[in-house]
């Protein structure tokens, strides 16, 4: 047998070198080289993942098969469901990544206990006991009666429970406290979230069961093991939101059975995670009327529009350089958009301190916010109030054009539908029957210079 030897793996990237480095020459993350013993596998183990696939090495016209198998499980979470595209399909894996106390497992639980019933389900925890887990459960109030929990760490005792009870859903929380004996490095590193996810997926693949993995985040806020994992699995979701707010997000950020576009909104309560059916509502609530820096946008997340208030705060700077701060709208786009704003308009940014913030915790990536971030940039500078029954969208070039954007009619409708009677849009993006909208006054925008005549002094 072939004596071990020391190598370096770098934690964000996976890069190995036979040297400790400061820095990842790859990746460029300092700090993150860590020392792992390798060894050759025993040939057992090579074995035992090629019985895995026993039966799946031969070629097949597409036409031979059927799609039988392709089933969804629908979770009974209406909001995650929309996430997932629709339910959990038989056979993928899913990853689901976020903050420790986020609530990933309070989300998983609560999943078990919608359909644990009709289900079969395996709940592996490494992270809880029994004890911790049956605590939650009645917190939950959840018993259904078909979820088996196993409190193990080793991969090949999971296994052997899994073919023992032969689930439809498995669940892995998480796969960083996993380990395999193949391999001598230690639980969580990168080696062994690789060969354990391996056989995690190969195991789904070829006996149909879906299978959720949770996954813990580094410092940086990217899932912690190699980068390779989230290319392995079939979709990734996020949970996001701030431990100290009660409101949480659920992203997916790979899809391989729906849109990567989709957003679940939850609230955090005593008795765990409630949907927010109309999380627009949510957003708005608590708005200021009558006070300047504050305009509400319509954005798309995949087919749901959503509407959210941008805040923005311009005062003199103190200081010889003065300060930006983004919060849910992307850094170098309020940069740009600032500079437009001083060109076109002649308004003095550069001598003021700028803030900006998106209510809710949401953050902003389409194109369409820039129109009425301008308006709440403006109405600060100005201290002018923009109409609180106006909500604007729109993408504006850097001459100051505004640019036209998709879905008007579902970004109309939910403005509508929330009291906003005003609604300034791109000039190219007015609906042909925009006079016949009862109750709403569309104003068509062609460059920044139109912006100005929404702003009137009380």
């Amino acid at each position: 047998m072939k004596s071990s030897k020391i190598v370096y793996v770098c934690s964000e990237c996976g890069y190995q070198t036979s040297k400790w480095m400061g820095k990842c020459p790859q990746c460029g993350a300092w700090n993150s080289f860590e020392e792992e013993e390798y060894h050759e596998a025993p040939k057992s183990i090579s074995a035992k993942k090629k019985s895995l696939l026993e039966g799946e090495e031969k070629a097949e016209k597409i036409g031979d098969f059927s799609l039988s198998d392709y089933v969804r499980h629908s979770t009974g979470i209406s909001e995650f469901d929309r996430v997932l595209g629709g339910g959990i399909v038989n056979g993928s894996v899913i990853l689901l990544a976020g903050e420790p106390g986020i609530g990933k497992s309070t989300l998983l639980l609560q999943l078990c206990g919608q359909i644990g019933d009709d289900c079969k389900i395996l709940y592996v925890s490494g992270e809880e006991s029994k004890t911790q887990l049956k605590m939650r459960a009645k917190r939950l109030d959840v018993n259904p009666s078909e979820l088996y929990i196993l409190t193990a760490a080793d991969v090949d005792v999971i296994l052997k429970e899994y073919d023992r009870i032969k689930p439809d859903i498995m669940i892995v929380d998480s796969i960083q406290t996993i380990y395999s004996d193949s391999s001598a490095s230690s639980s969580g590193s990168i080696t062994q979230v690789r060969e354990c996810s391996s056989l995690f997926i190969e195991k789904a693949k070829t006996d149909g069961a879906a299978i959720i993995i949770v996954g813990h985040v580094n410092k940086e806020g990217g899932i912690a093991g190699p980068k390779v994992l989230e290319h392995m699995v079939d979709a990734v979701i996020y949970f996001e939101g701030d431990r100290r707010q009660p409101h949480r997000i659920v992203r997916a950020i790979k899809n391989r059975f729906g849109s990567t576009n989709e957003i679940g909104v939850f609230e955090m309560c005593e008795t765990g995670l409630e949907e927010v059916a109309n999380p627009s509502a949510m957003l708005l609530e608590g708005r200021p009327k009558g006070v300047s820096g504050s305009c509400a946008v319509c954005v798309m997340e995949g087919s749901r529009p959503i509407i959210a208030e941008i805040q923005a705060l311009v005062t003199p700077t103190a200081f010889p350089s003065p300060r930006r701060t983004s919060n849910g709208i992307d850094y170098n786009r309020m940069c740009l958009l600032l500079a437009v704003l001083e060109k076109r308009l002649g308004l003095k940014f550069s001598s003021c301190d700028v803030y900006l913030n998106v209510i809710g915790g949401l953050r902003l990536d389409e194109p369409a916010v820039d129109a009425a971030t301008c308006l709440a940039l403006i109405s600060s500078i100005r201290d002018i109030p923009v109409p609180d029954d106006l909500i604007a969208f729109g993408e504006i070039g850097l001459s100051g054009e505004f640019r036209s954007v998709s879905s008007i009619d579902q970004r109309v409708n939910e403005a509508f539908r929330l009291g906003f009677t005003k609604i300034a849009m791109p000039k190219r993006s007015v609906p042909k029957n925009a006079g016949s909208l009862p109750g709403i006054d569309i104003v068509p925008l062609s460059g920044i210079f139109d912006a100005l005549t929404l702003f009137s002094k009380k």
